[in-house]
């Protein structure tokens, strides 16, 4: 306990979550402060080419074995799983609609990719390697929760089903598109790619992962904000103890498939995490009258938060003793 205490402090203190905390209290204060939504938009397609393109030169880097196509799969199989979990626990912990439930369930078993590269972030200040291809495996785990909650709620009275549109929305969303792209023009180019735009890709990720996280602080505390009267005390228990439960499952995983410790911690992060970006632009074409100010409020701010500044330590810390790295 003392050593997850002491990453969390170590944590609460880095500039990438004192960025978002200044951001959710400058909401909550009603503070002008804003990031234009070009400069986040920006900042978005930044991090997830950055982030794709290192994973894929990692790859090239060290080769393919049968371990990639497991954990692939493995990951497909959680976020098809998880939100069926998460739907059960909504059931018994609050009063939302089959509809709303399921909702919030496709959240939680989709990936926040921000929340991704901040356990990155974490690793490599602890100096601790992972397998690169562990972007492939996010990439992956973007769609098939939304698929679960399609059918969560066809199973109901609703009859919800898919469409082209909707289909073109979960194959063809930016992010996936652009985090595979680049995790592709990594792979390609290898090492000698990487050295040609490090100056670009390297150096300045961080400066600009604080900045986005400042506006995810300032989205996050305003939906707490406007949101606070849809939130109660079951639906927040539900946004703490899920991401927790899935980092079980994530923790299973990864020892399953012999993945490092910080391959672990990943799987554990990415179990855990919850989509606000893909997800919520899924559920907007699938199921428009599902609140957005309760699955968007429980993902961005609650669960987001909670994983930043004590999900992260507490998964390194659990996937550090549970492999002795």
């Amino acid at each position: 306990m003392g050593d997850i205490l002491s990453l969390a402090a170590n944590n609460l203190v880095s500039p990438i979550i004192l960025s978002f905390a200044l951001g959710v209290l400058a909401a909550l204060a009603r503070s002008d402060l804003s990031i234009p939504e070009a400069v986040a938009k920006g900042m978005s397609i930044y991090l997830l080419f950055a982030i794709g393109f290192k994973g894929g030169v990692s790859v090239a880097d060290h080769g393919i074995d049968g371990t990639l196509g497991l954990s692939l799969l493995a990951g497909i199989i959680l976020s098809f799983a998880l939100p069926l979990i998460a739907f059960g626990l909504l059931q018994f912990m609050s009063k939302l609609s089959r509809l709303d439930a399921a909702a919030v369930a496709a959240h939680y078993g989709s990936i926040s990719i921000v929340t991704f590269v901040a356990a990155i972030s974490v690793l490599e200040s602890s100096g601790i390697a992972s397998e690169g291809y562990m972007v492939a495996v996010a990439a992956a785990m973007e769609a098939p929760a939304i698929l679960s909650a399609l059918w969560l709620v066809s199973r109901g009275s609703s009859g919800q089903r898919m469409d082209n549109d909707l289909m073109r929305e979960i194959l063809l969303n930016g992010s996936i598109v652009l985090l595979i792209g680049a995790f592709f023009i990594g792979w390609a180019t290898g090492p000698a790619g990487l050295a040609e735009i490090e100056s670009f890709i390297v150096a300045p990720f961080k400066g600009v992962l604080c900045l986005f996280l400042l506006d995810m602080g300032l989205v996050a505390g305003r939906g707490l904000r406007e949101g606070g009267g849809v939130m109660r005390p079951g639906l927040l228990a539900f946004g703490v103890l899920m991401p927790v439960i899935g980092s079980v499952f994530g923790l299973g995983a990864g020892l399953l498939l012999g993945l490092s410790t910080g391959g672990v911690v990943l799987m554990m992060v990415l179990s855990a995490s919850a989509s606000y970006i893909a997800v919520p632009a899924a559920m907007r074409v699938a199921l428009p009258e599902a609140k957005p100010s309760i699955y968007l409020t429980l993902s961005l701010g609650v669960t987001f938060p909670f994983n930043l500044t004590i999900g992260i330590p507490l998964y390194l810390a659990v996937a550090q003793f549970a492999t002795g790295g």
